[in-house]
């Protein structure tokens, strides 16, 4: 599997460069030109600036937050070059105070990382500057959880959203299970959502902050807040796994591992996913009360090279090694390996840090041209509550939608779209007006839909859109054991769809072999849905899977 994966590694197979590192290493002597892009600001010394000076400052931290998404890392006493020069006592106390004080004019908060004495007694200093964007309420990113059955996945959330240890007998996970079974066999077998927030100290905020906080008090409380898809395990939920990855969009792959048996079972196919759908990942290793972390970890390297990732493996045991592999996990270079345990809570500081300082995974500008494009939100389940109406959750992936707002949902049978109305919306479990690009909600229509099912959109009305049983997609094998052919019927994922298509026709060849791509002509088997060009597709049918883009769709024309 190692050659067909480097096609879609961003180093195409190069060794892995840190030239991307901002941070500040011990083994460090000089950092990369400062960056003109992004939210890295280099600063020898911001001492007495003049009014006019500090008016420039302001600016200038303002457009380094736009860049983050509302986060911008300040690195203090280092030369636009690079090269760190360091402050003494006196200036690095009034350059943090003059930072201070252009975050405040700006409505931020600062927070020092981590401080460092170099050779010639001077310091370099690492500041996370944090500011959430006027029209949120915190700064959002989206984890979602994969790893084998058993490898303590839903104890782990329980212990980092509850906020309570586990007794070593599965009690903490007791609350992240949605159905009866799954408490009766402790797995699994749907998606659920936990929320776990940040003040603007970097303290979590979670159920056990009080005894009476809801998830309300928790979005309220939070200046950021990580929302963590519990997602199955066992080889008989993958589907519903595959579901969550591709629908939901999550930012960034939380991979566990339980020391006691190692990377096996699903583990290796979560990864594959994954890194197959260019998500940025990072490994935990649970139950070291167990068993001595040493041995599994020793098998990470090697396991990593088998998915084809070419990713370096970071053991996180410092503070300092939290900041830097928070800084580094968007460049795709390095994978932050953290050892914890659910019991004893051994390494459960260090990955809470972690998360504090997890960087969002989209930019101010690709979520500002987000915003501005038409609404479309896609459904990944639907149910009806009593008096209230329709309820419909999932994703926006395009634009904003508001209490009132006049939208179409389908594609029905025929492939049209019915007019409905938002009657409210609800995200983490709290009424709100207003849900934008990249967020998950709960929306109620004024009307109860006839024929409704997941995989559905809901998009502007007035727009003129159809369902599609016909489409085209450049794919890759990923893996197949003789070859596809016309007639190859498998299970298609794109986005919140999931439904069976048929390969109609091959382009430039007869059927397609593991590693070889080509263009793919595919036709739902059962019933229109709405794909657009540039979706990411990933297919499924046992053991042969691929991935592709879809270049071409024939709408159905309704009469």
């Amino acid at each position: 599997m190692d050659s067909f994966f480097s096609l879609f590694d961003p180093n195409n197979g190069n060794d892995c460069s840190m030239s991307d590192d901002f941070t500040l290493d011990n083994n460090q002597n000089a950092l990369p030109p400062e960056p003109q892009l992004g939210n890295v600001e280099y600063k020898l010394k911001i001492v007495n600036p003049t009014k006019q000076r500090f008016e420039h400052l302001v600016t200038q931290l303002k457009w380094r937050l736009r860049e983050g998404n509302g986060e911008a890392i300040y690195e203090i006493g280092v030369e636009d070059s690079g090269v760190l020069t360091g402050l003494s006592k006196a200036d690095m106390k009034a350059s943090l105070q003059t930072l201070k004080q252009m975050a405040t004019k700006l409505g931020a908060t600062t927070t020092l990382l981590r401080k460092r004495i170099l050779d010639n007694s001077r310091s370099i200093a690492e500041v996370l500057v944090r500011k959430v964007p006027d029209d949120q309420n915190n700064i959002e990113i989206r984890i979602a959880v994969l790893g084998n059955a058993d490898a303590g996945k839903s104890t782990l959330l329980g212990v980092l959203t509850q906020g309570n240890l586990d007794n070593g007998r599965g009690r903490a996970r007791l609350n992240m299970f949605r159905h009866l079974h799954e408490i009766q066999s402790g797995r699994t077998s749907s998606i659920s959502h936990e929320i776990l927030g940040f003040n603007s100290q970097g303290q979590p905020i979670n159920y056990s902050s009080s005894e009476l906080i809801t998830a309300e008090e928790i979005c309220d409380s939070s200046t950021k807040l990580v929302t963590f898809l519990d997602l199955a395990g066992h080889k008989k939920y993958l589907r519903t796994t595959i579901q969550g990855l591709s629908g939901y969009s999550p930012h960034h792959a939380m991979l566990v591992i339980s020391s006691t048996a190692g990377a096996v079972g699903m583990a290796h196919e979560h990864l594959a996913i994954a890194v197959a759908l260019n998500l940025p990942f990072f490994i935990v290793i649970t139950k070291i009360d167990l068993v001595d972390p040493l041995h599994t970890m020793e098998n990470l390297e090697s396991f990593l090279k088998q998915v084809g990732s070419r990713r370096v493996p970071l053991i996180v045991k410092t503070l300092d090694d939290v900041i830097t592999a928070g800084a580094n996990l968007l460049t795709e270079n390095v994978v932050p390996i953290f050892c914890v345990s659910s019991v004893s809570g051994d390494g459960l500081e260090l990955l809470t840090k972690f998360l504090y300082v997890l960087p969002p995974g989209t930019s101010s500008k690709e979520k500002e041209r987000l915003e501005q494009e038409s609404p479309e939100f896609h459904i990944d389940e639907n149910f009806r509550a009593g008096e209230l109406g329709q309820i419909l959750g999932g994703l926006l992936t395009k634009g904003v939608i508001t209490e009132g707002t006049p939208m179409q949902i389908g594609p029905m049978k025929d492939g049209s779209f019915q007019d409905v109305s938002v009657k409210s919306i609800h995200r983490n479990r709290v009424p709100c007006r207003m849900v934008r690009a990249g967020q998950s909600a709960a929306i109620c229509l004024d009307t109860y839909i006839n024929g409704l099912r997941n995989g559905m959109v809901l998009i502007a009305k007035g727009q003129n859109a159809y369902g599609s049983l016909f489409f085209q997609a450049s794919v890759s094998v990923l893996f197949h054991a003789t070859a596809i052919y016309p007639g190859f019927q498998t299970t298609v994922h794109i986005g919140n769809v999931r439904q069976t298509a048929v390969v109609i026709g091959i382009c430039s060849s007869k059927c397609i072999h593991t590693n070889e791509r080509d263009s793919v002509l595919f036709k739902f088997k059962n019933h229109p849905e709405y794909v657009t060009v540039g979706q990411r597709l990933l297919f499924r049918d046992g053991a042969a899977k691929g991935i592709g883009e879809i270049t071409q769709v024939f709408p159905l024309k309704v009469t």
